[in-house]
């Protein structure tokens, strides 16, 4: 298990410091040079390469762990989303009625925060 996790943060770091190397040339280019061109729209993009490689990082530590992480991160993935849906709702209801609109950029890092916040819950509870 450890070998497992050792490789899962690896490929997580490099997989994400890419992204944010690529998010900011992307963003310093669009902004600049290519303010004004249409190829702004598929290098504001690239950024989003090194994610499939987060995913896939994702994908393989889950393939390697056992059944009870498996089973731990299901349950928390599941509070994750049932929360983060109950949530934006929500909000969605409130927006309606005056609240200030909220950036899709808003829903991934609730919907994470909800997931560790869970993780940590239930695996409080095996120990």
């Amino acid at each position: 298990m450890k070998a497992v996790s050792q490789r899962y943060m690896r490929e997580l770091i490099v997989s994400v410091v890419a992204y944010v190397v690529m998010l900011v040339a992307a963003i310093w280019l669009t902004n600049g040079l290519l303010a004004d061109s249409t190829l702004r729209f598929v290098v504001i993009l690239l950024p989003m390469i090194p994610i499939i490689f987060t995913v896939r990082a994702i994908v393989r530590f889950l393939s390697g762990t056992d059944e009870l992480e498996r089973e731990l991160q299901l349950k928390s993935l599941a509070i994750s989303l049932a929360g983060t849906a109950f949530l934006t709702f929500t909000y969605g209801f409130l927006e309606g009625v005056g609240l200030p609109r909220l950036s899709m950029f808003t829903v991934w890092p609730l919907m994470a925060a909800i997931w560790v916040v869970a993780r940590f819950i239930l695996n409080r509870q095996y120990q």
